[in-house]
């Protein structure tokens, strides 16, 4: 790709301004700020080189914009991304600290803090592998990518199901900057800002950014007679860059970034399934309040922060790169895991659960890159990559005290990816990684102060270290052929792995740790990309199907509330998305998504614990030893079916403004919370909306806007404890705010 097509296409990409589609871009007057009754050109860099979203052989959405900020305006973290793309889901059991990802029904449920995951975070270009540093807060984006299926060729291990891409905006020599203000019910108040410019002309540019989101505490704690004792949260955030560009060849991109969380955890409620029915809430749930007797009203708090420097030379026909990067966090969650008091409810707890988790982690990568930079027919980079990783994770239960395992992860790789144009309308793509991995597990102190130990119920164990270590290749092949200069199709096939992975969880009741192999991922995509109806209705669509070898499955609860890691024969997945943007008129703006992900567990001899309270209603044939077989099974936690839909509608006001309209909704199809199947853990029908309403000013540089999030109030379900009863947790209550945003 030639310069000039390069810096073309950041242009365009940089005035995006809604989901997946840039319709009008802002210029020195007053017409250019109007909205354009056309789409514009969506630039991506989902192969680590801008290129047209329309041109790129894969399944990838883009969000930005309006359509992007608005569902973080009443102080939301990385969660309120669910279902806000086409077969895109995320949920957590760990408050706002540890968020898990799902694309294409591939995802891992899995909540120790040293649970591997088959989605990629990528921000800023930088990797983030632990699911702590995955949660790092919103701010100031330019644009959000999701890129679907396998990307082990560019991005590496643990891509299995795809990656999400945060680009932040960077720094330049215009001055420019922004303050938005919103508050909103229950406290909520989400203050946002950034600014920017040369600080030596045509040499030095910087820009800071920063973020506070508050909600005070909300819910009464009505065994110890508190009232608004918790679900509130602090979450302070800043990211400071300096771009260096000595010469046209050279450039550095210092980023330093930042976090402070100090919140409420994830809020169990005891016995809030209805037994015998399918997802669906009894009298027992209550939003505003719980029942707690320990816990101390389920506390967490989290620090991280880290730094990256890219380096960027551009040696005519090609550009060589360099990313280092640091990144660190430490924290810890608290939770009353029974959601209850043990002999008075609600419902049957027969015995109490406490649990804090802390954690400690630190990662360092570096990644060298050479790539073409001409306009011929062939395209190429080459690169490698290394990552090293430390964590530490203490877990500390009532009864057997406070153990701490240590984890280690070294990993590098070589990789190299080449595309040649065989025409004018038909491009190929070919691409192969190698990668060696290695992870280590060490026992360090175990039931410390534990009462166990005391009264002979536990004792001290000896656990020898756990080292293992695998090497895999990782490939794809594509072809895309243009129909017409607005039409294209592609085909790809690729393969990627996520490396194998130790559990530790269990060491902290006396258990041993497990290892699951490595998995091996063969998908296929069949994609169509098409600019419709004089360039104004955009149109993606794309089929697959996938296998996996060995897929990783953890086995969580039962009645001793285990953690377990196991290997099935294969997984398998099938389904589509779809992703729609039309521009009706210079007023009217719909943008809607459909995704399907069919999966299902095939190993006929695998088998786990099911529902450890007992009170569950569970379909899976049982062995007679009363465990679970759960070949055919669906994946664990993944929506069947998810739907989004957008409307935006704008009335011109006088010459230099406009009232305007904005809703969003989400809605998340049949979803199996447990790896077994049980009616009270099986939903569907689940859904959110949202929407702003308000005043720009092009001449003032000002909006003002009223907004919603959840307007219907729904009570939805988000997980469950299996454990010792139908304990569960729900979404975020509704939140009605003002907004005001001012840009400089």
């Amino acid at each position: 790709m030639s310069k000039a097509i390069t810096q073309t296409l950041l242009a365009t990409a940089i005035a995006a301004t809604l989901p997946g589609a840039a319709i009008g871009a802002e210029g020195d007057d007053i017409g250019s700020k109007r909205k354009s009754a056309m789409l514009e050109e969506v630039t991506v860099t989902a192969q680590k080189r801008a290129e047209s979203l329309q041109e790129v052989p894969i399944s990838v959405a883009a969000l930005s914009g309006e359509g992007f900020d608005s569902i973080f305006s009443a102080g939301e973290d990385i969660l309120a991304l669910a279902a806000r793309v086409p077969n895109l889901y995320a949920e957590s059991s760990n408050g706002r600290a540890a968020p898990r990802f799902y694309i294409r029904g591939l995802g891992n449920s899995d909540f120790d803090l040293a649970a591997s995951q088959p989605v990629s975070i990528i921000f800023d270009d930088v990797v983030q592998e632990n699911v702590v540093l995955k949660s790092f807060p919103i701010f100031d984006v330019e644009q959000m990518e999701v890129v679907r299926g396998p990307q082990g060729t560019l991005f590496g291990r643990n891509t299995t199901a795809g990656v999400i891409k945060f680009d932040s905006r960077k720094p330049t020599m215009e001055s420019d900057g922004y303050i938005n203000f919103a508050a909103g019910g229950l406290g909520t108040t989400n203050v946002e800002g950034a600014f920017g410019g040369a600080l030596v002309d045509g040499k030095l540019a910087g820009r800071v950014s920063v973020l506070r989101q508050e909600r005070g505490d909300w819910m009464d704690n009505t065994y110890t007679g508190e009232t608004d004792a918790m679900g509130g949260f602090t979450e302070l955030a800043m990211r400071a860059q300096l771009l260096w560009t000595p010469s046209e060849d050279f450039s550095a991109l210092l980023n330093v970034h930042q976090r402070d969380l100090d919140g409420t955890a994830s809020i169990f409620r005891a016995n809030i399934f209805e037994p015998g029915k399918e997802g669906e809430l009894n009298d027992n749930f209550d939003r505003d309040s719980v029942y707690y007797d320990s816990g101390d009203n389920n506390p967490q708090k989290y620090e991280s922060a880290g730094s990256s420097l890219k380096l960027e030379w551009d040696l005519g026909e090609a550009l060589l790169t360099s990313i280092s990067a640091y990144e660190s966090a430490d924290g810890s969650s608290k939770g009353d895991i029974d959601g209850g008091v043990e002999g008075s409810g609600p419902g049957f707890i027969p015995f109490s659960a406490l649990t804090e988790d802390q954690a400690d982690v630190s990662q360092l990568t570096q990644e060298i890159r050479l790539a073409s930079n001409t306009s011929d027919p062939l395209q190429w980079q080459l690169g490698g990559f290394y990552y090293d990783a430390d964590l530490d994770v203490t877990s500390i239960d009532g009864f057997y005290g406070a153990t701490t395992v240590s984890h280690g992860n070294t990993s590098w790789a070589l990789f190299g990816q080449t595309s040649y144009d065989f025409s004018e309308a038909l491009t190929g793509t070919l691409g192969l990684r190698y990668t060696y991995d290695e992870k280590s597990l060490m026992v360090g102190d175990q039931n410390v102060d534990g009462f166990a130990v005391v009264i002979g119920a536990a004792s001290i164990q000896d656990y020898d270290p756990v080292k293992i270590d695998d090497d895999q290749l990782s490939w794809e092949t594509s072809l895309n052929y243009a129909l017409s200069d607005d039409t294209s199709v592609y085909v790809r096939l690729s393969e990627g792995f996520r490396a194998q992975s130790i559990q530790a969880r269990d060491v902290a009741f006396e258990g041993s740790p497990s290892v699951a192999d490595s998995e091996t991922i063969t998908s296929f995509e069949l994609g169509y990309k098409a600019d419709l109806l004089e360039n104004t209705l955009r149109l993606n669509t794309a089929v697959f199907y996938y296998e996996i070898d060995d897929i990783q499955l953890t086995a969580v609860g039962g009645g001793g509330n285990f953690n377990r890691l196991l290997n099935a024969d294969k997984g398998v997945g099938k389904g589509f998305e779809v992703d729609l943007e039309w521009v009706v008129n210079e007023n009217l703006l719909l943008t809607a998504g459909a995704g399907f992900a069919d999966t299902e567990i095939q190993d006929a001899d695998l088998t786990t614990a099911p529902c450890g309270s007992g009170q569950c209603t569970v379909t899976n044939p049982l062995t007679v030893d009363g465990l679970a077989m759960i070949d055919g099974n669906p994946f664990q936690s993944a929506p069947e079916s998810v739907f989004n839909f957008t409307l935006r509608y704008s009335v011109p006001v006088g010459s230099d403004g406009e009232a305007f309209f904005y809703t969003d909704w989400a809605y998340q199809g049949e979803t199996h919370l447990a790896l077994y199947t049980a009616k009270e853990y099986t939903i569907d029908n689940q859904f959110e909306g949202g929407l702003r309403a308000g005043y720009t000013s092009f001449s003032g540089d000002y909006e003002l806007a009223f907004f919603g999030r959840n307007i219907t109030d729904e009570e939805n379900i988000k997980g469950q404890i299996d454990f010792n009863n139908l304990t569960g947790f729900v979404n975020d209550p509704r939140i009605f705010g003002m907004e005001f945003r001012k840009d400089f």
